[in-house]
C-alpha cells in the first residue's frame, strides 16, 4: 500500500535502528532515491521500520558481490533515512522510496538475526571557524558551482534542475553532499566524501573530484576533435576506431605503422623483382605510407603489396634431370604407356641439353582414369620441381585466369599467379586439368585468356589484371589434360602438343591391379597379403562384368568394396584366409553390372558387327537392317543416331542404288520396298562416320539376301564413290573386338600404320584385313552366293525329310 510523501520536518530519531546494507550506492543526507530490496533480511528490516518510526539506517557494503555481508564488510558511517513509501513487487522484492536525514556512525550491532539492528551516534558537520576559513569556504562554494556549470556546458549529463536547486542551497555542507550525490561517484569515493566531518575539507574534496571530471571531459573532447578531423559523417565505425586510437595515443600505447612499412620495404628488396616491378612496388608502398592505416584504400594497397611480395619473382628450384632415374620413376608410377613415356623422356632429354628451352606445351588426352594427372606428378618428381594443379572444369570467367582489377571489392589475382604463390618457385610443373571443359559466358572466355599463358612466344610477359605487372612464365612447364581435344578451341589446341593416352588392355589392367591397385587397397583397408587372395580369374571377371572403362578408377573401387567386406569378416573374429575366385565374386560384389553382349549364333542376313570408339574405350555395335513393302522410298534410321551417322547411312544407300545392277538388284526393288536400319542399345547416343561400311554391308546383305559372316567385325568411313577412308580409335576398337571374341577385323588401308600402337601379343591373336573400297568389304564379309544356295537346299531337304 502506497503512503503519500510527507514533508520531513523535525523527526525524532531513535538511537537503535534497523540497518539496511546497500550496494552500488552511498546515500547522502537530504538525498531522495528509490531502492529495490531483495534480500530476506533487508526486507524484514524495511518492514520493521515501517511498523515503527519509519526510520532506517543505510550503510554501503564494502564488497558489492557479497550477498550476506558481515558487520566487518559494512562501512561504519552511513545515513539514517526515512522510508517514505514502500511497495511490494510481484517477484518478491520490495521497492522503497527513502529520504536521507543525517549522518550517523554505528556504535555496535545490537541484533544480527533476522536482520541487523544497530546503535548509532548522530554526526554533525564541523563548521568553519574564523574569518579566513569562512572566506575559503565561500570561495570553494563559488568554485564548485562554476565547475558544475562548466561540466554541464561540456556535455556532462546531470539532473536538469540541479543548477536551480544549488542556487537555493545556502548551507555549504548540504551543497557538498548534494553535488556528491549527483555525480555518480564510485562507492569508495562517495564514502570518502560522506565520512568527512569538516565542511571545508568536504568542499575541497568535492572540488577535487569536479576538477578531475573536467579534465576527463576535456580529454574526451580532445579525442573527439582528433577523430572528427579524419572522418566522414557516414563512418560511425571509423569514428569509434579513431576514438580508440586517440585513447591509445594518450596512454602512449599506439603502435606506429613504421614497422609495417619497413617490413614491406625489406620484402621488396629481398624479392629479386625486375626493375620496373620494384619501382611500382615502392611507389605503392609510398602511397600506403601516406594513407591512414584504417582507411579502405590502405587495405587495398596493403593486400596488393602482400601479393606482390609473395609472388616468386626470382625463387626457382634447381632442375635435376637424370634420364635414367626419370625412366625409373615413370615405370614405378605407371605401367604400360610406353609411347607416352618415350615422348616424356625425349622432352626431358632436350630440356637437359638446352637449359633455357621454350615449349612445347604438352597436352595429355585420354579417357578418365588412365593416369593423366599422375603423369604430371611423376614429371615433377623426375625433374625435382614443385607440382601445381589447377582444375579448369566449369570455369567460365576470364578473371579466374587473368585476375580481377583492383578497382573491384574483393579483387584477387588469377589462378596462374595464385598457383605460383602456392608453389613458391617460378618454374614449377603447372598442370591445367580438364582444359576441354572450359566454358564461356558474358564474363568472358577463359580459353582466350589461356592463349597468352600457353604461348611460349608471349608468356614471358604475362600480365595479371590484379598485379598489372609483367610476369615471366617461360620457366614454367605447363601440362594440360583433356578427355577429348575436340571441344578445345582450335587456336588453343594449336599451341599444345597432344599426346594420346589410350585405354588399358585386359592384360595391362590385370598386371596393374596385381602390382599397384590390390596392394594399395590392402593397405588402406588394414589387411595383409595372407588374409585374402584374389585370383587372376577374379580380376578378369571384375574387369569384364563389373567395370566398363578404359581407365582403372572403377576397378579400384570394386577392389575396395571387396576388401571392406573381407575386413569386416576379420573384424568379426572370423580369422580364416579369404580366397576370392571368379566363381564367388558375386558373393562380394553382387550380380554382374555388365553382361557380355550376346554373340551371334549363326550368319544372319541384314545383321553386321561394327566397332565404335567412345571416351571410355571401344565398343562392339550390331547394325540391323530390315525391309517392308511400301512405296515411300524412305530409309528409316533408329537407335539415337547422330547427324554424321545418318549421313553415312544415306551415303551407303546411295552407293548401293547407284550400283544396283552390279549386285543383281532388280530395278523395281527400291520402288516397292522401304528400308529400316536400327542400331541396338537405343538409350545410348551414337555418332561418327566409322559405321559407314557396317551400314552399307547390312543393307546389301538384306537386299541381296546374302548373310554376313558372324565372326567378322568392321569399321571405316564410306564415300559415294565406294572408297573406304581411315578412321580413329583403332586400338580401342581392336581391344573391344578381342573382348567379344571376334578374331577377324576389316579396317581401312589407311589405318595400317596404326597397328603399331597395338601390343604385339594382341595383334597375334587377331586377323586384320585391310580394304580400300566397299567392294572389298562386301567380298570379305558377305557369304558367297553359292554357299547361300547350297545351305538353302540343305535346309529345304532337311525340312522335307522331317
Amino acid at each position: 500500500m502506497d503512503d503519500p510523501i510527507e514533508e520531513v520536518k523535525d523527526v525524532k530519531v531513535p538511537d537503535t535502528l534497523p540497518m539496511l546494507p546497500v550496494r552500488d550506492v552511498v546515500v547522502f543526507p537530504y538525498m531522495i532515491l528509490p531502492l529495490f530490496v531483495g534480500r530476506e533480511a533487508s526486507i524484514k528490516a524495511v518492514e520493521h521500520a515501517m511498523a515503527h518510526e519509519k526510520i532506517i539506517f543505510l550503510s554501503a557494503q564494502k564488497d558489492i558481490s557479497d550477498e550476506n555481508p558481515a558487520p566487518q564488510g559494512i562501512y561504519a558511517i552511513g545515513t539514517y533515512a526515512m522510508v517514505m513509501r514502500m511497495r511490494k513487487l510481484p517477484d518478491g522484492r520490495v521497492k522503497v522510496l527513502i529520504q536521507g536525514l543525517g549522518k550517523g556512525k554505528i556504535q555496535k550491532y545490537t541484533q544480527e538475526d533476522p536482520f541487523y539492528q544497530v546503535k548509532i551516534t548522530k554526526l554533525k558537520d564541523t563548521e568553519a571557524f574564523g574569518e579566513e576559513e569562512s572566506i575559503s569556504v565561500e570561495a570553494l562554494v563559488r568554485n564548485v558551482k562554476e565547475q558544475i556549470e562548466k561540466l554541464i556546458s561540456m556535455g556532462r549529463v546531470l539532473a536538469p534542475d540541479l543548477l536551480m536547486i544549488l542556487d537555493e542551497v545556502l548551507e555549504p555542507g548540504k551543497l557538498a553532499d548534494l553535488i556528491a550525490s549527483n555525480m555518480g561517484l564510485k562507492v569508495n569515493d562517495a564514502q570518502e566524501v560522506l565520512e568527512i566531518d569538516s565542511v571545508h575539507l568536504r568542499l575541497q574534496k568535492v572540488s577535487t573530484i569536479l576538477s578531475r571530471e573536467l579534465d576527463v571531459l576535456s580529454l574526451q573532447a580532445k579525442i573527439r576533435s582528433q577523430a572528427r578531423d579524419e572522418m566522414t559523417k557516414s563512418q560511425r565505425e571509423y569514428f569509434l576506431r579513431e576514438q580508440l586510437k586517440a585513447i591509445k595515443s594518450e596512454l602512449g600505447d599506439l603502435d606506429s605503422k613504421e614497422d609495417e612499412v619497413e617490413e614491406f620495404r625489406t620484402k621488396i628488396e629481398a624479392a629479386g623483382m625486375p626493375k620496373e616491378v620494384k619501382e611500382e612496388a615502392l611507389k605503392q608502398l609510398g602511397r600506403l605510407e601516406k594513407m591512414h592505416p584504417d582507411s579502405s584504400e590502405s587495405t587495398v594497397a596493403r593486400s596488393y603489396l602482400e601479393c606482390v611480395t609473395e609472388v616468386p619473382w626470382a625463387q626457382h628450384s634447381q632442375d635435376n634431370i637424370d634420364i635414367k632415374r626419370a625412366k625409373e620413376i615413370l615405370d614405378e608410377d605407371h605401367f604400360g604407356l610406353e609411347k607416352v613415356k618415350e615422348r616424356i623422356l625425349e622432352f626431358l632429354a632436350v630440356r637437359k641439353l638446352k637449359e633455357h628451352m621454350t615449349g612445347p606445351i604438352l597436352c595429355f588426352s585420354g579417357p578418365p582414369g588412365v593416369g593423366k594427372t599422375s603423369l604430371g606428378r611423376s614429371i615433377a618428381r623426375a625433374m625435382g620441381r614443385k607440382f601445381v594443379r589447377v582444375s579448369l572444369g566449369g570455369l567460365r570467367d576470364e578473371a579466374e585466369i587473368r585476375g580481377h582489377r583492383r578497382t573491384y571489392v574483393g579483387a584477387m589475382p588469377g589462378k596462374i599467379i595464385q598457383g605460383l604463390k602456392q608453389a613458391q618457385t617460378n618454374n614449377p610443373v603447372f598442370m591445367l586439368d580438364e582444359i576441354d571443359k572450359l566454358g564461356s559466358d558474358f564474363r568472358g572466355d577463359p580459353a582466350s585468356a589461356l592463349l597468352e599463358v600457353l604461348d611460349p612466344e608471349q608468356n614471358y610477359s604475362f600480365t595479371d589484371h590484379y598485379l598489372n605487372l609483367p610476369y615471366n612464365l617461360s620457366n614454367v612447364l605447363f601440362i594440360t589434360t583433356a578427355n577429348l581435344v575436340d571441344p578445345v578451341p582450335p587456336a588453343l589446341r594449336d599451341r599444345m602438343e597432344v599426346i594420346q593416352l589410350p585405354g588399358y588392355t585386359e592384360d595391362e589392367k590385370v598386371k596393374i591391379a596385381q602390382r599397384f591397385l590390390i596392394p594399395k587397397q590392402l593397405e588402406q583397408n588394414g589387411l595383409k597379403k595372407d588374409q585374402v587372395t584374389l585370383s587372376e580369374d577374379a580380376i578378369k571377371a571384375i574387369i569384364h562384368q563389373y567395370t566398363q572403362e578404359a581407365g582403372l578408377r572403377n576397378l579400384e573401387r570394386e577392389f575396395a568394396s571387396i576388401f571392406r567386406k573381407v575386413a569386416r569378416k576379420w573384424a568379426e573374429d572370423k580369422a580364416a584366409a579369404v580366397s576370392i575366385s571368379g566363381k564367388n565374386i558375386p558373393d562380394f560384389l553382387g550380380n554382374p553390372k555388365y553382361l557380355p553382349t550376346e554373340e551371334q549364333q549363326k550368319n544372319e542376313i541384314g545383321v553386321t558387327t561394327g566397332l565404335a570408339w567412345t571416351p571410355y574405350g571401344g565398343e562392339v555395335l550390331y547394325v540391323e537392317a530390315t525391309q517392308m513393302k511400301g512405296k515411300n522410298r524412305t530409309l528409316t534410321l533408329t537407335g539415337q543416331l547422330g547427324d554424321v551417322m545418318k549421313e553415312s547411312a544415306q551415303a551407303a544407300l546411295s552407293y548401293i542404288r547407284s550400283h544396283a545392277k552390279e549386285w543383281g538388284i532388280s530395278d523395281d526393288f527400291f520402288e516397292n520396298y522401304e528400308l529400316h536400319v536400327h542400331v541396338p542399345k537405343g538409350a545410348i547416343p551414337k555418332d561418327g562416320p566409322s559405321a559407314g561400311v557396317t551400314i552399307a554391308t547390312a543393307l546389301l546383305s538384306l537386299i541381296t539376301q546374302r548373310p554376313v559372316y558372324k565372326e567378322v567385325a568392321m569399321t571405316g568411313e564410306i564415300s559415294l564413290t565406294g572408297k573406304v577412308y581411315p578412321i580413329g580409335g583403332v586400338r580401342e576398337k581392336t581391344l573391344a573386338a578381342l573382348q567379344h571374341n571376334i578374331k577377324t577385323l576389316i579396317i581401312p588401308e589407311g589405318n595400317k600404320d596404326d597397328l603399331k600402337e597395338i601390343p604385339k601379343e594382341i595383334r597375334d591373336k587377331l586377323q586384320f584385313i585391310f580394304v580400300k573400297t566397299i567392294k572389298d568389304v562386301f567380298e570379305i564379309a558377305l557369304v558367297k552366293a553359292v554357299e547361300t544356295e547350297t545351305r538353302e537346299k540343305r535346309r529345304f531337304l532337311a525340312e522335307k525329310a522331317a
